[in-house]
């Protein structure tokens, strides 16, 4: 069953508010979705976000990847042989792990919809339920006291707080937070590589000394400073999460070998696809490390494909997968949709999608 034709198109998707991180601050997102073809009228979808801070890729990178190298290595390829395309995927070009990962959930979904099964049996089963948190962004403390407010009032039982920009603010406005919603939520903060190594251990020293609660912190240092990373884990008692030092099953063995972090974070868009998150996901299974499926901000396209490895395998235990709550609709039929703070799936075929 060969592949015809893999094509993208553009569009621009409105945030409900905006999103600031100690990275970046957007109020929309530009994505690229991918479409591919089969000859017997099958087509499977995909989708793919920029972030040129986190992964390095503008949107007429992925374009240019996806129409080129990606598109000359898997046209007239048999979609039956999906092992054998996701090694030809991976090798069709360097880097670009965000083209690749449009490419990789779009061939997951034809492969899936060729066989009538949604995704997350081809993955092994689903568990029975699912719940994300919710993000509050970086902001004056004043403000996120009343967005962690809202959030909870919400319904929302575990907040992920942005910070990293200024440490004594950042105590400021965890201290606020957890004012606003109580002692029963859980708080995750993700630094987004904005401390040093000793600026982390300080701060996250003070946080456990003022019993604030603090579930996890998230890429407390610059992504490429995995010593920086184990230094922090190993000097505080709070779980330390690996986010962008980890991209590749190779980023995840160093951290895993080395104990650099307590958890790793799984995002398509650095892993280049489902296929890297789910050998990510399976070596840190047999090292004894838990792992979150998170995402960029990005179409619900792409955290649908990831919603469903979340909910088969069993070693991916966090979740933030709140992405698409922040947009205005997008007016897509089928695939993951919002109870609350639970994630629920379509049962169609592939990602769901109509």
């Amino acid at each position: 069953m060969q592949i015809i034709d893999i094509q993208c198109e553009q569009r621009t998707i409105q945030l409900q508010q905006p999103f600031k991180t100690a990275l970046r601050q957007v109020t929309e997102i530009e994505v690229v979705d991918v479409t591919i073809s089969l000859e017997n009228g099958i087509t499977g979808k995909g989708s793919a976000s920029a972030t040129w801070q986190i992964t390095g890729e503008s949107l007429e990178g992925i374009r240019a990847a996806i129409s080129g190298p990606i598109k000359r290595a898997l046209q007239h390829k048999n979609i039956l042989d999906l092992a054998a395309l996701l090694t030809v995927l991976k090798t069709s070009c360097q880097a670009n792990s965000s083209a690749k990962a449009a490419v990789d959930m779009a061939l997951h979904d034809a492969y899936c919809r060729y066989f009538n099964l949604p995704l997350y049996t081809f993955f092994g089963g689903r568990t029975e339920s699912l719940e994300t948190d919710m993000t509050v962004s970086i902001d004056e403390p004043e403000i996120m006291y009343h967005q962690a407010k809202k959030r909870v009032d919400d319904g929302y039982s575990t907040l992920k707080l942005k910070v990293g920009n200024d440490e004594k603010l950042d105590l400021k406005r965890i201290e606020q937070v957890r004012e606003a919603v109580g002692s029963n939520v859980l708080l995750r903060l993700d630094a987004n590589q904005g401390w040093t190594r000793k600026q982390a251990v300080k701060m996250i020293n003070l946080l456990e000394k003022e019993s604030l609660g603090i579930e996890l912190v998230e890429q407390p240092v610059p992504a490429r400073d995995i010593e920086g990373l184990k230094f922090v884990t190993d000097h505080v008692a709070t779980p330390i999460m690996a986010d962008e030092s980890v991209f590749s099953p190779r980023d995840a063995f160093q951290l895993l070998e080395t104990r650099a972090a307590d958890l790793l974070n799984i995002k398509l868009m650095k892993t280049g696809g489902l296929h890297g998150a789910r050998q990510i996901a399976d070596m840190s299974e047999a090292a004894g490390i838990k792992c979150m499926i998170g995402s960029m901000m990005e179409s619900r396209i792409s955290v649908t494909a990831a919603a469903h490895l979340a909910f088969a395998h069993s070693n991916i235990t966090l979740y933030d997968l709140d992405a698409p709550l922040w947009m205005i609709d997008e007016e897509l039929k089928g695939g993951m949709r919002f109870d609350g703070k639970n994630v629920l799936l379509a049962e169609g075929p592939g990602l769901g999608f109509n």
